[in-house]
């Protein structure tokens, strides 16, 4: 079987061929929506991709012409030889990519389905408005306090009709740099609304979403988030496995004889670590009673309000995934004994 390594880019991509016992056969530079086809002219063999923006969808379309497709992360690609003492050139990184692959059968991330892909674009762009909102209102506060203005507290929806409100109480006219402040911020606030309103149409419809949003904290936009993050549920063994691909379990620098616990490791996907200790507030929050939210308390008496969330968010992904797997409502017996 001969190996091609692809190092994809936006307009080019660099393309190196070798024979199974490493005999380098051809390298070209070749247009990178011209692969798409070009698969389909070639006999079997194993691609190797280095993860990109373009990755994913060149692997769906080798996959399609039969192909053995090898996704390699970015953090393995060096210990492979690619940017060897500082010299990175795209025909250096296939040359190396297509040598390991005749030597080791190279490990691939998981190659996300295309739906998968698109609910995160989805969730990625209100994640986007969130945090212009977020810059948008912080530029304003700046703006009241250097004006010695204290307004009323509030959602963010309304902060612009409250900065609105203090100035008209005091016969003040905004300054046009921040009345386009605000114009814009009602302009992004309908925005996110509409998204919102997307991820719950979404969640209504996808029986997995609508499975996961039983459990208390875990609404639309976790929900969707969770589901695009696992895509197949059946890649995981355990929930502990998981856990720890969400970067939610503590971590560990220990040699000989000093052992050394770390805080959570932090590793996977940031945005759904995020929204799932989001959850954890929530449901710590409104569900006082609840038996998970109890067992949580138990460990805010020994260790603080903010371990107990986290664990509490690393108990919530083994539920999402237990439940997800069994396809089975939501259990709060199981979710943890009653004190």
């Amino acid at each position: 079987m001969k190996h091609v390594a692809i190092d994809p880019g936006s307009l080019e991509s660099q393309v190196c061929v070798r024979e199974a016992d490493g005999t380098l056969l051809e390298e070209k530079k070749v247009f990178t929506k011209t692969l798409l086809t070009q698969f389909a002219a070639w006999e079997p063999r194993r691609v190797i991709l280095e993860t990109s923006s373009e990755a994913f969808a060149l692997a769906d379309a080798a996959r399609a012409a039969q192909h053995e497709v090898r996704v390699v992360p970015a953090t393995l690609v060096r210990a492979l030889g690619v940017g060897a003492r500082r010299l990175k050139t795209d025909q250096r990184d296939a040359r190396a990519l297509s040598a390991a692959s005749c030597r080791v059968d190279l490990p691939s991330v998981h190659v996300p389905s295309s739906s998968s892909r698109e609910l995160k674009s989805i969730c990625g762009s209100r994640d986007e408005l969130v945090e212009t909102r977020t810059k948008l209102i912080n530029n304003a506060r700046g703006w009241l306090r250097t004006q010695l203005w204290r307004i009323r507290s509030g959602a963010p929806v309304s902060f612009p009709e409250r900065v609105r409100a203090h100035a008209l109480e005091r016969g003040i006219t905004l300054p046009p740099h921040i009345a386009r402040n605000l114009e814009e911020l009602d302009l992004v606030t309908t925005q996110i609304r509409a998204a919102d309103a997307q991820l719950r149409e979404y969640a209504k419809s996808d029986p997995i979403c609508r499975l996961l949003m039983t459990v208390p904290g875990v609404g639309p936009v976790t929900s969707v988030r969770f589901r695009a993050t696992i895509d197949d549920v059946s890649r995981f063994t355990s929930s502990h496995g998981l856990q720890s691909y969400l970067g939610l379990t503590p971590g560990e620098h220990s040699s000989s004889l000093s052992q050394h616990r770390t805080g959570i490791t932090k590793a996977g996907a940031p945005a759904t670590r995020r929204l799932l200790i989001q959850s954890a507030w929530s449901a710590f929050r409104t569900h006082e009673s609840h038996p998970m939210v109890m067992w949580a308390k138990k460990i805010e008496q020994r260790r603080g309000k903010f371990i107990a969330v986290v664990a509490l968010a690393r108990k919530l992904a083994g539920i999402l995934f237990a439940m997800w797997r069994s396809h089975t409502a939501y259990n709060p017996e199981r979710g943890a004994a009653r004190p």
